[in-house]
C-alpha cells in the first residue's frame, strides 16, 4: 500500500476506531465505579457502533490525526445524544377532579 494512500485513508480510519473505542473504554470504567449491572451484549455492541463511526468521522475529518481521533470519540456521544432526546418516555398526569 502507498505511504500516501495511507496516510489519507488508513490511519484516520484507525485513530477514529481508537477514540471510539475509548469512548466505550470509558463508559465501561464509569458503569464499574458507580456499581451498575454490565450488559455485556450491550455494551458490544455500542463498542461495535463506536468503532464503524470512529472509522467513518475519522475518514471525513483527516485534517489532522488529532482530530480523527477526537473525532472518533465524540461521535458516539453526539449519536447517544441524539438518542436520548428521542427517546419516548411514559409521563404520568393526575386524573381530573
Amino acid at each position: 500500500m502507498e505511504l500516501a494512500t495511507w496516510n489519507a485513508i488508513v490511519l484516520p480510519a484507525l485513530l477514529g476506531g481508537v477514540g471510539g473505542l475509548t469512548r466505550g473504554f470509558i463508559g465501561l470504567l464509569k458503569a464499574l465505579s458507580l456499581r451498575r449491572k454490565i450488559l455485556w451484549g450491550y455494551y458490544a455492541i455500542t463498542v461495535m457502533v463506536a468503532l464503524v463511526i470512529g472509522i467513518f468521522v475519522g475518514l471525513i475529518f483527516n485534517f489532522d490525526y488529532r482530530l480523527s481521533l477526537l473525532a472518533g470519540y465524540a461521535g458516539t456521544d453526539i449519536l447517544e445524544g441524539v438518542y436520548k432526546s428521542f427517546k419516548v418516555e411514559k409521563v404520568y398526569t393526575k386524573k381530573g377532579r
